[in-house]
């Protein structure tokens, strides 16, 4: 049997990789090629692995062929949870994607996109604000399958990969967990309450809060709760978790800083008025949005204040990390970047009207969605905008190895780059609906 072995996201091949069949084994060569000597012609299980790569195994039908192809992922260039990461720093440290983009497909998802997509071994799962979840193909942005949630209940959070399953949250208090493979849905658990909260997954457990003010660890295996503890205010944020720590925000403004294994409180903190969006926990600081007290806030990890900095707008912006520096939005129309040690703004960009959603950094570009429909991409460094994309609202940019995911209101865009030498990179792109015609045709 000739198994050939690729990159999935990035579309080379993998010498060095492991296929196990009919109890045998191969190693790809250069060519990213393995050749297995089995007794006949049947459909046979295949397991490949690779170093650095996730193990994937598929049922292969070998009946009337000798040869495959088969794609395996590498963890770190995918984008399985909002945020990124646990600690939700909303930056993808492992993406090397960088501007000028072309955009080689887009879907309409029948409604408002509010929060990201999810992407994970190929596939982008993502929801509109109706309830609609889909699974789509990132090589030809075709969709793969579709849940509509009964009853059609409003959703305002991502979706979280753990697994073989995909975990999101409803406004009528439901997890839900769907196989990734077709969208079936395995089972439902109800809080009783509107969750807002993103699923953050550890180690099996869920962690979120709900409007009833309470935060939870739902085990997904046993879908018992491990604990939960009452904080006594609205939660719209989600969990971010760092260590042994999850921090999240309420509506009066406080910071809780939780024990992940049994929700004992370790210490609060205050802002200057409600936490709608996310913290963000990197480099033992945690970086706290304020809508109504219209400020970003930084923490130590301890609880200590460090700096704050206000804006003369609401800040839903959940804020992004990187290098030292914060990225967050405001409904003042301006996207900032400050040190992530002082607090000074460092630069500041319009986006052409009010940021809501979170900021994204993917390989040196800061991205914000704005209600001009509009997402901008800027230098990190620098403060020079890079990318204009004429379609956007609230959430920016998600992705994997192989393309980022532009989110308009109702559509979503994947874009690559050009393919022009790295110095050419920092020329200013502006992609407009001319560019994005003719785009139900598979790319391949």
């Amino acid at each position: 049997m000739l198994v050939t072995v690729l990159d999935g996201d990035r579309r080379v091949r993998v010498p060095g990789a492991v296929v196990h069949l009919w109890g045998r084994k191969g190693t790809a060569n250069r060519h990213g090629l393995a050749r297995v000597l089995v007794p006949h012609l049947r459909p046979l299980r295949v397991t490949v692995t690779a170093p650095g790569f996730s193990t994937r195994t598929v049922l292969v039908p070998f009946a009337h062929k000798r040869d495959v192809t088969l794609r395996i992922y590498r963890p770190d260039l995918q984008w399985p949870v909002y945020g990124v990461t646990a600690s939700r720093d909303q930056a993808q440290a492992h993406i090397r994607l960088r501007p000028p983009f072309k955009t080689v497909w887009s879907i309409a998802l029948g409604g408002l996109i509010e929060f990201p997509a999810v992407v994970a071994d190929g596939v982008a799962y993502i929801a509109n604000a109706r309830g609609s979840v889909r699974a789509i193909s990132m090589r030809f942005g075709k969709q793969v399958w579709r849940h509509d949630t009964p009853g059609s209940p409003r959703m305002a959070s991502s979706a979280a990969v753990d697994g073989r399953v995909l975990v999101y949250h409803t406004m009528d208090g439901h997890v839900i967990a769907l196989d990734r493979a077709n969208g079936h849905v395995r089972w439902t658990w109800d809080a009783g309450s509107p969750i807002e909260s993103s699923p953050v997954v550890r180690d099996g457990v869920d962690y979120f809060g709900a409007w009833n003010g309470r935060v939870y660890a739902l085990d997904l295996r046993t879908r018992s709760l491990r604990w939960t503890r009452d904080l006594g205010a609205k939660i719209t944020s989600s969990a971010s978790l760092a260590g042994g720590s999850l921090y999240i925000g309420d509506y009066a403004g406080r910071l809780w800083s939780l024990a992940v294994g049994d929700g004992t409180v370790r210490w609060t903190a205050t802002v200057d008025g409600r936490i709608y969006g996310t913290p963000a926990v990197s480099g033992g600081r945690v970086f706290v949005p304020s809508s109504t007290g219209q400020s970003l806030t930084a923490f130590s990890t301890s609880g200590s204040e460090l700096w704050r900095v206000g804006t003369g707008g609401y800040v839903y912006s959940s804020p992004a990390v990187w290098h030292g520096r914060v990225f967050f939005g405001s409904y003042d129309g301006s996207f900032y970047g400050v040190s992530a040690a002082g607090g000074q703004v460092l630069w500041r960009v319009s986006a052409g009207g009010s940021i809501s959603g979170a900021a994204v950094v993917v390989d040196g570009v800061a991205y914000a969605g704005s209600f001009a429909h509009r997402i901008v991409g800027v230098d990190t460094e620098t403060g020079k905008t890079l990318v204009t994309f004429d379609h956007g609202h609230y959430v920016p940019v998600s992705g994997n190895g192989m393309r980022l995911l532009f989110h308009g209101y109702s559509r979503l865009y994947a874009v690559e780059p050009r393919g022009r030498p790295r110095t050419a990179h920092r020329a200013v792109t502006r992609i407009t609906a001319s560019t994005t015609r003719n785009l139900r045709r598979p790319h391949t």
